[in-house]
């Protein structure tokens, strides 16, 4: 059905704005907003559920409504001035989705692959991080990505936008350290930790088996129940002045070392 909003007095679209604005709003109604053509589609095909399509004429021709749904959705139509108050980029497509956020439970998780491969990030905060560690998950087609006593709201536009789409394209389930630990153990998944106390460098570990790389921020770093209960903590050995690396370089530099010893058995 086609519907057009003319006012930003409309309760739809009040709704439609703290959607936007507010994770209190999206995890209270189990919605969300996705700008962007691509993200869109992304979304679609990770199976997202699509309640309708927001879109300005001006700036998103009617003809060119994506067709990727099997079945029929809302589709608005929005003044300019009502669609930049909904647009979180600057330079945007024209077209928004509203879609129902995805169970994100440990529960939900199936792993298609004899030894996953899996990532998990302690307590991330910045949006930008945390899209940074999905858009390296996604390169390297990681089993799941585990956000443990997340601090940020997955479905915030700022890490959709950010993980360009890859918050779609990968496994993904949240829990508190506790349940995350529990729930590794209990499959048998080795805990490799990224920690610089009691640590061996990385190239001299065996990511051969079913395993987890733990990584946690880089102020404070993984809080003592993953340092106690690590498989193994490893490091990487760095040669210059500075002792930090960025969480999501790091990562991207244990999780393709994982993926080349399993490559190579």
């Amino acid at each position: 059905m086609q519907k057009k909003i003319n006012s930003l007095q409309n309760p739809f679209l009040k709704q439609l704005i703290h959607l936007h604005e507010k994770s209190r709003e999206r995890k209270k109604t189990g919605l969300f907003l996705i700008e962007g053509e691509r993200e869109i589609g992304l979304a679609i095909k990770g199976g997202y559920a699509i309640e309708a399509f927001i879109f300005c004429k001006e700036l998103y021709p009617e003809n060119m409504l994506i067709h990727l749904l099997n079945q029929p959705v809302d589709q608005i139509e929005v003044s300019l001035e009502i669609y930049q108050k909904l647009a979180y980029r600057e330079t945007t497509e024209g077209i928004i989705a509203l879609a129902k956020a995805k169970n994100l439970s440990l529960q939900s998780l199936l792993f298609t692959t004899k030894n996953p491969i899996i990532l998990v990030a302690e307590a991330p905060e910045k949006p930008g991080n945390i899209g940074a560690l999905l858009r390296t998950a996604d390169a390297a087609k990681l089993d799941a990505v585990l956000i443990a006593n997340p601090k940020t709201d997955l479905y915030n536009p700022n890490i959709i936008r950010s993980s360009v789409g890859g918050l779609f394209t990968n496994q993904i389930a949240t829990g508190t350290t506790e349940e995350i630990i529990s729930f590794l153990k209990k499959n048998n998944i080795a805990i490799y930790c990224a920690a610089l106390k009691a640590s061996i460098p990385y190239t001299e570990t065996n990511f051969s088996k079913a395993c987890a790389i733990v990584v946690g921020t880089e102020s404070t770093g993984l809080s003592a129940p993953w340092l106690e209960n690590a498989t193994q903590n490893i490091i990487i050995p760095m040669e210059g002045e500075i002792d930090s690396m960025n969480v999501s370089v790091a990562a991207a530099i244990l999780i393709f070392e994982a993926k080349r010893q399993q490559k190579h058995l």
